[in-house]
């Protein structure tokens, strides 16, 4: 099949997302003609040069109930008049070409500033207050659904495959430990300030629903945190408005480290599905594997 290369073990690589991308274009009758790859992560992302849309291209057919969930959030919160990103409503979606799923959204017109951790904090504040609707089916936040496909796929050395499996199964032993004091809501479950985008209006819109679910909403706060407390990717001043907007400094929790180790886990297998796309990435990915093997030393990971 003429989309093979982006299914094999050797990774999901932007050529291969861009064979599929073109296909599903022509099926859903949009011209893909100059379109440009924007990002390559746990999706490729495309923005089409016909028309003001973005194109995400999934990694394979198990991502296929996770593109399910994207829409059907999208045109809740788009009943709720929350401001997030709007899938393309008259188009069947999501499509599946060759195993891989694929959605289409209206393209965000970016203003002239980023989001910030304050508006992020008030963001997840207002996300988590609202009230699930019956009928719309959200799963739990699984912190380790994604791991087993990742390892087995990844082109990484076979120690780091050992080690990463090792620290996979300590990780859950803590994980069935932990033990949760909030209610359960909607969780967008990738909460960081780079899925907002404020567009040339002003307005902050969250973006991103691969891994929206209905859970604690600790998952959500647990991103900003790590960053901030293990990381050190915002200042203090940054981290004090993301806190004060929420009402909450997940810090002080005694899950905290728990939560942290899940955190930096899944930052590094995320980084590592695309290490043979650039020799930056590859860089990025020793730099963090050699942090999870050396728990106490201070983290100098770059954000990706």
């Amino acid at each position: 099949m003429a989309v093979d290369a982006a299914r094999t073990e050797e990774g999901f690589t932007s050529e291969g997302a861009s064979r599929v991308m073109g296909a599903a274009c022509q099926a859903a009758g949009l011209d893909d003609r100059g379109a440009k790859l924007i990002r390559l992560g746990e999706n490729a992302l495309f923005r089409l040069a016909s028309a003001p849309v973005i194109v995400r291209v999934a990694r394979g057919e198990e991502w296929l109930p996770k593109a399910r969930v994207e829409v059907a959030v999208s045109l809740w919160l788009a009943g709720e008049g929350f401001p997030a990103a709007r899938i393309v409503k008259d188009l069947d979606q999501p499509l599946v070409i060759e195993g891989h799923p694929v959605t289409f959204w209206h393209l965000i017109v970016e203003g002239d500033r980023k989001a910030t951790y304050g508006e992020l904090g008030g963001v997840l504040r207002d996300l988590h207050s609202l009230t699930v609707p019956a009928g719309l089916e959200l799963p739990s936040f699984e912190p380790f659904d994604k791991q087993e496909l990742r390892l087995n796929r990844a082109v990484i050395p076979e120690d780091d495959k050992a080690f990463l499996r090792k620290r996979w199964r300590e990780l859950q032993e803590k994980y069935a430990e932990l033990r949760f004091e909030t209610p359960k809501g909607p969780v967008h479950g990738d909460a960081h300030v780079q899925n907002l985008m404020v567009d040339d209006q002003g307005q902050v819109i969250l973006i991103d629903f691969e891994a929206f679910c209905f859970d604690h909403p600790e998952w959500d706060l647990m991103v900003t945190a790590v960053e901030h407390h293990s990381l050190g990717w915002q200042t203090d001043q940054q981290y004090a408005d993301f806190v004060a907007a929420y009402g909450r400094d997940l810090y002080d929790w005694e899950g905290y480290e728990t939560l942290r180790g899940l955190q930096e886990f899944g930052m590094t297998t995320w980084l590592m599905q695309n290490v043979q796309e650039s020799e930056q990435t590859a860089d990025e990915y020793r730099r963090r594997i050699d942090g999870l093997r050396n728990d106490g030393a201070p983290r100098n990971w770059r954000p990706w």
